[in-house]
């Protein structure tokens, strides 16, 4: 916990010299590099090893999922791998898009540089899911199985994520004198300006999908139909964004259409989609036999 101090300054009316007082403010201090380990020229960062452990974590978690409905560890296996590529160049086309895509088609080759920072979670959704369409389709496999095992996967490497994004000093909210707001003094860290404290957007992030996790794993243990975890993960990832997003005033998240961001748009629009859906596979399964409930997690091998 660090300390700072903020000077307030007021005249009362009348009395002609300004009375200055001031105040202590207490907040979080962030003095860690983001580089986790340097090798010469090479530079391991913690965003790089926390995106690293949410893969094999996550992965873990939806291999052994899809394994318990009978499919094959290696296949599932590749499943998850062809997931993660497409769902990391979605993630950062959509990032793209949603910046300021006219730069970028002048600059192509920034276009895939996601190692210069710009990732956006809703572009790996929509291509890890239309990666599993295919896959389900060429397989013949059940379809929402392999969404539940995706949202899984989601739902536990969030958070892992958010580590990174936490070490990065990156999605921070507006200065704040909260005594949880984070101020950085790192200048290696992507915080707009060292020694201010912001409000902890990024930890918002993680406690939301904290939250998520949590919903899914008790649904999951009840043994709910097949694929209710992955259209109840539609509703409640966009819903936690339209929340989050709020405080969310990095650079890279203006608002765009009535005060709303791009990222709350996108949510509008996956809600609009995805409740109908959750009614109707809530009404069509309400007296249909459940799924066998899971009490603990299947290992991948």
């Amino acid at each position: 916990m660090g300390g700072g101090y903020l000077r307030h300054e007021r005249t009362c009316e009348g009395s002609g010299p300004k009375l200055v007082g001031v105040l202590a403010r207490l907040f979080i201090t962030i003095p860690w590099s983001p580089v986790a380990l340097q090798l010469g020229a090479l530079h391991v960062r913690w965003y790089g090893i926390s995106y690293a452990v949410a893969f094999l974590v996550g992965g873990w978690v939806a291999v052994g999922h899809v394994m318990r409905r009978g499919i094959a560890e290696d296949l599932a296996n590749r499943i998850v791998f062809y997931c993660i590529v497409v769902g990391l160049i979605g993630a950062r086309l959509y990032f793209v898009v949603q910046s300021n895509v006219l730069w970028y088609l002048q600059h192509p080759q920034h276009i895939l540089a996601a190692w210069e920072g710009g990732m956006a979670f809703f572009g790996a959704i929509f291509g890890a899911v239309a990666t599993l369409i295919v896959v389900a389709w060429r397989r013949h496999l059940n379809f929402w199985d392999l969404l539940d095992a995706a949202v899984l996967f989601a739902a536990v490497g969030q958070p892992i994520g958010r580590i990174g994004n936490f070490m990065n000093g990156e999605i921070l909210g507006p200065p704040s004198d909260l005594p949880w707001a984070v101020a950085y003094t790192n200048p290696q860290t992507m915080a707009p300006q060292l020694g201010t404290p912001y409000q902890p957007a990024n930890v918002y992030e993680g406690l939301a999908a904290l939250c998520i996790l949590g919903a899914l794993l008790l649904l999951r243990r009840r043994g709910v139909a097949s694929g209710m975890l992955g259209i109840v993960y539609m509703v409640l990832y966009p819903v936690s964004q339209l929340i989050v997003f709020y405080w969310r005033t990095d650079s890279e998240t203006p608002a765009i259409f009535l005060g709303l961001k791009q990222a709350q748009l996108t949510s509008i629009a996956v809600l609009v989609l995805a409740v109908p859906v959750l009614v109707v596979v809530w009404m069509r399964t309400r007296h249909s036999e459940p799924s066998p409930p899971i009490t603990e997690p299947a290992p991948a091998g």
